[in-house]
């Protein structure tokens, strides 16, 4: 075995575990700004939206982010959608308002669970083999250094201590890598926990009310509508112009003339 090769694969095992570790520490860092941002919007949302007076209100909040905005958003879309019955005929408008109310806010809420488990499965994967990577390292250059003593035929302290201390390193190195892989990927998934509970009391509170306004949700347009109504009902003296009236008219003023 070569002294070459020997350092080449240490090298190696050491170039990868620090590889391993800036990919941790950016994971953590990317992470923790992303649960920091979910737990601002996710209060923020859940005080406004329990402010409102009621769910029509509520459905007109503006300027919402964050998971509990998207599965209420997705919650108020499916009962517009829904409201008078659905206009098209195919599987996914077999099931009545609440099961679909409730099939929509679980999909949603299986979207917000994938986005925050993104990344996890690296950290567990770094946190599971770095040390393995750091011992076949050290492994791998104590075999070198056994080899160049057998070579040299000296056994002394000097002989010995360089490099198989040097190879020692590599494990130092995997376990301080696997150290913060393995905190970090407890830490959010206790995290990702605590946010799908919210998430799930949220959506079942969310069909409680729905059902409560018996799934009806003005839409966006209600207003503008009943606004011209009674427009042309004032206009009209309380009833619309038909075309039988505008006939009459005409005859009346033929006779009179």
């Amino acid at each position: 075995m070569s002294d070459i090769a020997t350092n080449v694969i240490v090298d190696g095992t050491l170039n990868t575990l620090i590889t391993a570790s800036v990919v941790t520490w950016a994971l953590i860092l990317i992470k923790g700004v992303q649960h920091i941002r979910i737990s601002y919007h996710n209060r923020r949302y859940n005080k406004e939206f329990w402010s409102a007076p009621n769910i029509q209100a509520a459905a007109h909040l503006e300027n919402q982010n964050g998971p509990a905005a998207r599965v209420a958003g997705i919650g108020f879309s499916t009962l517009v959608e829904t409201d008078g019955g659905a206009s098209t005929h195919d599987l996914e408008h077999t099931w009545d308002r609440q099961e679909l109310l409730d099939r929509r806010l679980r999909q949603q809420m299986q979207k917000e669970r994938g986005s925050l488990e993104s990344g996890l499965a690296v950290l567990a994967t770094i946190g599971s083999i770095s040390p393995f990577v750091g011992l076949f390292g050290t492994v791998w250059g104590i075999m070198g250094a056994l080899t160049n003593i057998s070579k040299t035929g000296s056994a002394s302290l000097e002989v010995v201590a360089g490099p198989i201390g040097e190879a020692l390193i590599a494990t130092a190195v995997g376990i301080a890598v696997a150290v913060p892989a393995v905190v970090g990927y407890n830490f959010f998934i206790r995290r990702n926990k605590v946010v799908w509970a919210f998430l799930d009391d949220f959506a079942i509170d969310f069909v409680h009310l729905a059902l409560k306004s018996s799934f009806i949700i003005e839409r966006p347009n209600s207003k503008s509508g009943s606004a011209a109504s009674a427009r042309l009902t004032d206009v009209s003296g309380g009833k619309k112009p038909s075309f039988k009236d505008t006939h009459d008219e005409l005859l009346a003023k033929e006779a009179h003339a």
